[in-house]
Formats: structure tokens, sequence, C-alpha cells
């Protein structure tokens, strides 16, 4: 039993990353304008995600705009579109992997050996999707740092980081704590089987 509240409570630490990854997907608020320095217009705040941008006035109105053309993208954007993408496409497949695989469900229930590595390739599927997700929110933070400090870039053009980047990186921590304890679930299975097998004891009958 305790094997399997380990292997449940890293299914669920992995779906939370899947819906984190999602929402950081979708958040415009990949990086921020910065007010670091003087003369910093503070009348409004810039917002630019994956998908679009967007202008917050002092006055509550927002005005979004979505990119025009993917080719002429950056390649940060592109690449972490790729990547995000990528993510939550293979986390969503190692859901319905594991969902097989879980000591929970009635699913090859005759087959336990089956089921353990059913287990277990969700677990790596999880991993790989939460490295994607890390990749793609890290190189993006990376990118606005470099920007930030780059001497060259003009004072009112400086961003920051996102609330969706920190989004991004607490659900890919998730995700892979989640995988992790997916693929440990498998010891107890191989020290089981690995277990010395003695013969049955033969009991003797009552002698006259």
């Amino acid at each position: 039993m305790a094997n399997g509240g380990l292997q449940l409570l890293g299914f669920t630490l992995a779906f939370l990353g899947f819906i984190g990854i999602i929402a950081s997907t979708v958040m415009v608020e990949w990086k921020q304008s910065s007010y670091a320095g003087d003369n910093i217009i503070t009348a409004q705040a810039m917002y630019e995600g994956l998908w679009k941008s967007c202008v917050y006035q002092s006055t509550g109105q927002i005005q979004c705009k979505v990119y025009d053309s993917l080719l002429q993208l950056p390649a940060i954007i592109q690449g972490a579109r790729g990547l995000m993408l990528s993510a939550v496409l293979l986390a969503f497949i190692s859901i319905l992997v594991t969902s097989v695989g879980l000591k929970c469900t009635t699913c090859l229930s005759d087959q336990p050996e089956q089921k353990a590595k059913v287990a277990l390739a969700g677990g790596v599927v999880f991993i790989i999707a939460g490295l994607l997700a890390l990749a793609g929110t890290s190189w993006y933070g990376r990118k606005i740092a470099q920007d930030f400090y780059d001497p060259f870039t003009p004072t009112n053009s400086r961003y920051e980081f996102g609330s969706a980047l920190y989004v991004g990186w607490g659900a890919s921590c998730l995700i892979l704590i989640g995988g992790a304890f997916l693929c440990c679930n498998c010891s107890d299975k191989r020290s089981s089987k690995n277990a010395p097998r003695y013969p049955p004891s033969k009991t003797t009958g009552s002698r006259v």
C-alpha cells in the first residue's frame, strides 16, 4: 500500500504540473516592462507572451495584440512555443499511459509486471516533458536577463521576468518530481522478484 500511495502521489504532482505548464503557455506575462532606472514612465505596463503582447494602462484599460506573422517572430519565441507545446503534448500522453499503470485502476490488474512497466514508462515520459518545459522557460528567461544587462539596450526597452516564467518553473519541478516518484515505484517489485524462494515444506504423517 505504501508503494501504491507513492505512485498516486507522483501522479498527482505530475498532473498539477501539467495544469501549470498549460497555464504558463497561455499566459501573456512571460516578460514585463522594467521600472529600474530613471525617467521610466509608470503610467502603463507592457507584457509580452508567446502568443500576444498587452499594454495595461493606469486607468485600467487593457490593449492586447496578437502576433501577426509566425515567420517574423524572433527565434526565442518560436523555440519557446515549440518546447512548451511539446511538453504539454507529452505530459498529456503520459497521463493516459500512467492511468493504465496505476495500482488503483483495474486495467491490466491480472498482469502486475506489465502494469508496473506501463507506470514506469509514464514516469519517464513525464520527466521528458518536465525537461522540455524547463528548457523552454529557462531559455526565455536567459534571453530576458541577457537583454536586461546589455548596455546597448535602451532603458525604456528593458524587461524583467514575468509571472508566467515562475509558474512554468514551478510546474516543471512538479512534473519532474512526480515522474521520479513513478520511476522509483518499481523498486520493491524488483526486490521481491530477486528475493530467495524456498521450496514448500513437506508435512510428515503421524507415526505409530
